[in-house]
């Protein structure tokens, strides 16, 4: 099985390069939306998060208010990386259950959508890894429009995120979303390509066909042995 690592900024394009993927058959396993289940009323996370924060975060409902929790930890990169740590374990976990559902159903390859891929440490287990990046100024306006905010604050945002700059140092596939949709579309059918093609046999021994032949293997190695041994 191959495990594609994908990983961007606020603002980059990630999301569509994301749902390429998903349009055009590939599996995709998205930490955003695993990180939205894990907060939910009455889970171990949203638990985590109140006693961390407090109830000012919770809309009337008891839901958390994500926008509100968003301002606090943009704003200040210490209350950021105890939100980081705090979920940390539980979004790897329902991360490490989607892949299994996948590795059951048989896929082959499998793109892990991860804004803090490098951040957590998660490229270790992720190859290759594509970056989808966009030059500075198209991300600030880029984010300006989406979110409806002064181009301070969209600064801010994207100040407090790993610069798209060294991610792209760290990709094995950098993708350029910079310009038209047509032009990222025209990367992604290369990057497509690329990250579907045949697998390598380290790759195959750790699919679902691969354990099953190797199982098969071995059973057929023991039931030889003993046959010879009488």
């Amino acid at each position: 099985m191959r495990i594609v690592g994908l990983t961007g900024g606020i603002a980059s394009g990630k999301s569509t390069v994301s749902d390429l993927f998903k349009s055009h058959g590939v599996p995709v396993v998205d930490a955003d939306l695993i990180a939205r289940d894990v907060v939910r009323k009455g889970t171990g996370g949203w638990k985590k998060v109140v006693a961390a924060f407090g109830n000012d975060i919770l809309l009337e409902n008891g839901e958390i208010d994500r926008a509100r929790l968003g301002q606090i930890v943009f704003s200040d990169s210490t209350k950021r990386q105890l939100l980081n740590r705090l979920l940390a374990p539980y979004i790897s976990s329902g991360m490490f259950w989607e892949i299994m559902k996948l590795w059951l159903k048989g896929s082959k390859v499998i793109i892990l959508d991860i804004p803090l891929l490098f951040e957590a440490k998660m490229d270790r287990w992720t190859a290759p890894i594509i970056v989808v990046w966009v030059d500075p100024e198209t991300q600030v306006q880029r984010l300006m429009v989406r979110d409806g905010i002064p181009e301070e604050q969209a600064r801010n945002k994207i100040n407090a995120q790993t610069a798209l700059d060294w991610k792209k140092t760290k990709g094995d596939i950098v993708i350029d979303n910079s310009g038209t949709i047509e032009e990222t579309k025209l990367q992604f059918q290369e990057v497509l390509n690329q990250v579907t093609r045949p697998l390598t046999w380290k790759e195959l021994a750790l699919s679902r066909e691969g354990v099953f032949w190797i199982l098969i293997s071995a059973l057929v190695g023991v039931l030889v042995v003993q046959k010879n041994l009488k």
